[in-house]
């Protein structure tokens, strides 16, 4: 058998293996063989969500001096850390689809790679510290609680921990809007002009219609997602509409009202021309949010400068050791 042969059959083999795998809902482990295109969409798919959890520390680190005391400031440092967190094991998971971390990052920095559009609004008072962690996290919830379920295990593995994390982000959330919505006039007020701002971009953070996602219906082939943007955007909706009349507050969406037929909210159409704009880079904070972490990633040199010291003299000296 031809060299080229050989790696033919491996490749059918291989092929043959992966749908297995995947038509028995089973999971693909890093030395598995699967599809470029497979490897590809998930390398995609992780460092993004992983640039997102990155990217998603600025709005709320920088609220941690102004929080209204002290228990708040421990908590929302708490919160950030977790982010900071996520995105470690995100881009643990990136790398083992064979894509460095260095070049991940890269991506980033040089403006490759997207985020989540959410992250490209500023977070005007401390009102808007609860409905990110309400609204924002509630909807990175009820998107990423399947993929604890995702085709590609570190990717699911990953999952399991982040959306039990997120569950605390989002009651921490729930509760500044509570104290707020049940506080003086001005306060509720504030609450209320805080969802008012979110409630759109959050919907949209599950991605463009289903109509306008190329990549939806292959994703969900290969188990890597389980519903669609539209079905997860429906079920963030029929959830916190209730929670919200919880609050005592409410959306500004005229469109916004129960349909017994269906059995679900209906909601008023979401402003994708804007969506399309902040994907595209101009969003209100698009040049702010990536200035702030090349900073910080320039700023960070030395550290990791110095850890590559340390792991290269103590390879030698364990290296010296050994023999």
């Amino acid at each position: 058998m031809t060299e080229t042969k050989a790696a033919q059959q491996v490749a059918a083999d291989g092929q043959a293996l992966f749908d297995q795998l995947i038509s028995e809902d089973s999971r693909i482990e890093p030395t598995d063989w699967m599809p470029e295109a497979y490897r590809k969409t998930l390398t995609r798919q992780i460092s993004q969500h992983a640039h997102s959890e990155i990217i998603g520390m600025q709005p709320e680190a920088n609220w941690i001096t102004r929080a209204p005391s002290l228990k708040r400031k421990a908590i929302l440092m708490a919160k950030v850390q977790d982010e900071a967190g996520h995105g470690l094991y995100l881009y643990s998971a990136a790398v083992t689809l064979g894509t460095s971390r260095d070049e991940l990052v890269l991506q980033l920095l040089e403006g490759r790679a997207k985020y989540s559009s959410i992250f490209n609004y500023p977070a005007r008072t401390w009102a808007d510290i609860g409905a990110i962690g309400w609204l924002v996290d509630g909807a990175a919830i009820c998107n990423q609680v399947p993929l604890c379920r995702a085709s590609y295990a570190p990717y699911g593995r990953a999952m399991v921990r982040i959306c039990k994390e997120e569950s605390f982000h989002q009651r921490q959330g729930w509760e500044i809007l509570y104290e707020l919505s049940h506080g003086t006039p001005e306060q509720k007020q504030m609450a209320q002009e805080a969802i008012n701002r979110f409630y759109g971009p959050a919907l949209q953070m599950f991605g463009p219609p289903d109509a306008d996602s190329p990549n939806s219906q292959q994703s969900m082939a290969w188990n890597i997602k389980r519903f669609s943007n539209d079905e997860l955007r429906q079920r963030f909706v029929d959830m916190i509409v209730p929670q919200a009349e919880a609050l005592g507050l409410s959306f500004e969406d005229p469109d916004l009202k129960w349909n017994e037929e269906r059995g679900h909210y209906d909601y008023g159409e979401l402003d994708w021309s804007e969506f399309k704009s902040v994907i595209k880079g101009n969003g209100p904070l698009n040049s702010q949010r990536l200035k702030r972490r090349r900073e910080a990633f320039d700023n960070g040199a030395w550290v990791r400068e110095a850890a590559a010291a340390y792991a290269k003299r103590k390879a030698a000296t364990d290296h010296a050791l050994v023999v």
